[in-house]
């Protein structure tokens, strides 16, 4: 896979929203590691922001705050703060992550999930516009934004098949639809350069800790049973945060405008065979503590759980050579390390 700077190329300023959460916060880090362009983090540091892993990294380059990575602490449903961080980053490429993705937390506060969703998404790309349209024309062949989508959009499927590019859009997560819908419109309409990907679960250290994978290591660590929703049948596709990684950069700055890629791995489990893996992982000599293998069910399922997500990558690999290189075995053995040594260190 190339590097992140040749895959910038020429694009030496990149803005991301919502980069101090774990999805986007996870490619803040890699393009500091692997490129020298100027990062612009625009995200209001919410409940699920996490500002110590990009710190580290700075850090471990020897680099100032400043000197590559400039948070501007802001609401993307503010339309000021948004325009003023628009025009201060000045960036070749916007990576837009949807900014609300917890299930849960979207049950609690539907109106604060819409307002950045829906109404941070309008605002991105209308003040995204009025600085596009100021730029030259070799700029605007350069400049693009990349609506990065989470999973729920496509609803669930059965027993059989995987999401693609040709899908349509369900009802369950509106919201996130919408957002899409709009970028569509900022594109087909006013011409402003845009695509998108899909991706599957994944997981990686410092994941929100509400997660499935970081739940169960959490609790198997301190000895306490799993909690198991339902049956623990629902089934998903687990994507190596590396392999994200790549998949973002390489259909940003490789990608056909307009086009939607969706990124998976072949890596499917149920809830219940990837907490079962993180039992057999604490049980093996090699890392102390106590495995506690019991789980606890809920009798009741939680609202809106879809059955299954897992995606055919079909398109990014055949137009644009994307390949995963990690197995969820390999690759969640890593994470369970890591977020064991995190935990026997705070706790």
């Amino acid at each position: 896979m190339p590097s992140a700077t040749n895959m910038l190329g020429n694009r030496d300023r990149i803005q991301v929203t919502d980069g101090t959460a774990f999805m986007d916060g996870a490619v803040v880090r890699r393009m500091l590691r692997d490129s020298q362009s100027l990062l612009w983090n625009l995200d209001k540091c919410g409940y699920a922001s996490e500002l110590t892993s990009i710190e580290k990294v700075l850090k471990g380059l020897g680099q100032h705050w400043e000197s590559q990575h400039r948070l501007h602490q802001a609401d993307v449903a503010d339309y000021e703060a948004t325009a003023t961080a628009v025009q201060q980053a000045n960036p070749h490429l916007v990576l837009n992550v949807e900014t609300e993705c917890q299930v849960d937390h979207s049950m609690v506060d539907l109106g604060a999930i819409i307002e950045n969703n829906i109404t941070g998404t309008f605002y991105l790309l209308q003040t995204g516009r009025t600085h596009w349209i100021q730029l030259t024309q070799e700029r605007r062949e350069l400049d693009c934004v990349h609506h990065i989508s989470a999973y729920e959009e496509f609803g669930s499927l059965g027993t059989e098949g995987l999401f693609s590019e040709n899908n349509t859009y369900r009802s369950y997560s509106a919201n996130k639809a919408r957002s899409v819908h709009l970028v569509n419109v900022w594109q087909h309409t006013f011409g402003l350069a845009v695509m998108h990907t899909n991706c599957s679960n994944n997981y990686f250290p410092w994941k929100f800790a509400q997660k499935l994978i970081t739940v169960v290591i959490l609790e198997q660590a301190a000895g306490e049973p799993i909690p198991l929703d339902g049956n623990g049948q629902n089934a998903r596709d687990w994507l190596d945060m590396e392999d994200y990684e790549d998949a973002l950069l390489l259909a940003a700055t490789q990608g056909q405008l307009g086009h939607r890629y969706c990124v998976g791995c072949h890596e499917e489990r149920t809830n219940k065979k990837v907490e079962e893996a993180i039992f057999q992982q604490f049980n093996e000599p090699r890392l102390e503590g106590a495995a506690h293998e019991s789980h606890n069910p809920s009798l009741i399922d939680r609202p809106a759980h879809d059955r299954r997500y897992t995606y055919n990558p079909k398109d990014i690999k055949s137009e644009l050579g994307g390949q995963s290189r990690h197995i969820f075995d390999k690759g969640r053995a890593a994470t369970l390390c890591r977020r064991k040594r995190t935990y026997q260190t705070t706790s």
